[in-house]
């Protein structure tokens, strides 16, 4: 029984979820926090489900500015929600307080929970099968930032400092260069000099940021499809969820992750490089429906610097990986030797790929500015 287990009984008392607890699960396949699957019974009616979770003290080390972030970003949204017509209770996440009224619960080893209502009749997928999937992410996403356009960034947390600070990355690589502990950098030469090669691109945005031309926005900073709620019986995406990277930050960073994530065919650590390529069809869905989502509220710097975000954010996470193998794998989880060498690979084949489609690229992203 792990350490979150063994805390469950004193967590499950601390709240006051309305009905008779039933039981408790692990739940999900995050690798951050700890999650749990709570069920009540209401009298004469189907089982209501809660999510909770204790909070990775490695990962977050101020869970009372992570929390505040959250319940900040939470509380508006909602509002918006219920001003636009919506259900709050599905297109918003919504934090349950513990009976003590503070924003989380600290057990007696110092741990902090939190709980969410469950969202019912949702799939939540890991991977994009269909182009519509991929859009309706996008679309997600989108809206995120749509209704998040007037909230002021600069009252959030940096939960992770220099979490898509890209000159941060390229400092941290070099210093994982020059100390190179381990003698990996023998192994990946090319890699290395791929990174040499584009260090002005690190720049890029955020002197763009610093000159004024791109807006400081709440941003969610972890694109993936699976931070997305699906419905059921729409298919359409109606819930953004894991806001634990809820930052001040660039929208082009949220639609490059998105793009570095989805619009490819490729698995992270595939080996064979030829088959790491940028599909520009997944590109044109995602864009569209991102933009849609969006509803105008992008300005037009913003529009022209989208595929930098997917250059960018793509580089980024092959610097980390190369970071990570050069000072022996000590942050991304490996299942082989080499593994992280791997990811970094397929991240800067899908850079140079998308170098290679710059043009088609900035072509899409025109097309729907018109």
């Amino acid at each position: 029984m792990s350490a979150a287990e063994t805390l469950l009984k004193e967590v499950l008392e601390a709240y006051d979820f309305g009905y008779p607890v039933v039981g408790a699960a692990r739940f999900g396949h995050g690798h951050i926090n700890d999650t749990f699957c709570v069920h009540t019974q209401p009298v004469d009616d189907s089982c209501e489900a809660f999510i909770l979770q204790r909070m990775s003290s490695a990962a977050f080390k101020r869970p009372d500015q992570l929390m505040s972030n959250i319940i900040g970003v939470t509380e508006y949204l909602g509002k918006k929600i219920t001003e636009a017509g919506g259900d709050r209770s599905r297109e918003a996440m919504e934090v349950l307080r513990p009976k003590n009224g503070e924003p989380y619960y600290t057990d007696s080893e110092g741990g902090a929970w939190r709980v969410y209502p469950f969202v019912k009749d949702i799939h939540c997928y890991q991977t994009a099968d269909t182009p519509e999937l991929f859009a309706a992410s996008g679309r997600a996403f989108g809206r995120f930032q749509k209704m998040l356009d007037g909230y002021p960034a600069e009252t959030l947390f940096e939960t992770i400092p220099h979490f898509h600070d890209t000159e941060d990355r390229l400092a941290k690589f070099k210093a994982a260069l020059e100390s190179d502990s381990l003698s990996r950098a023998q192994f990946c030469g090319p890699e290395i000099e791929f990174v040499k090669a584009h260090e002005a691109d690190c720049s890029v945005a955020l002197q763009a940021l610093r000159e004024g031309k791109l807006p400081l926005r709440v941003t969610h900073n972890d694109t993936k499809l699976n931070n997305v709620l699906i419905d059921k019986h729409t298919g359409e995406g109606i819930c953004v969820i894991d806001l634990d990277t809820v930052m001040p930050g660039l929208s082009i960073n949220d639609f490059g992750d998105s793009i570095r994530f989805g619009a490819n065919h490729c698995a992270e650590d595939e080996q064979d490089l030829s088959k790491v390529n940028i599909d520009l069809d997944l590109f044109d869905a995602y864009a569209a429906a991102f933009l849609e989502g969006a509803g105008g509220t992008l300005t037009d710097a913003e529009l022209e610097y989208l595929p930098w975000g997917a250059k960018l954010m793509t580089l980024e996470c092959g610097m980390r990986f190369l970071t990570d193998y050069l000072s022996g794998d000590t942050y991304f989880r490996i299942h082989r030797d080499g593994q992280n060498l791997d990811r970094c690979r397929t991240q800067f084949k899908l850079v140079a790929d998308m170098e290679a489609h710059w043009d088609e690229m900035n072509a899409i992203i025109s097309k729907y500015r018109k």
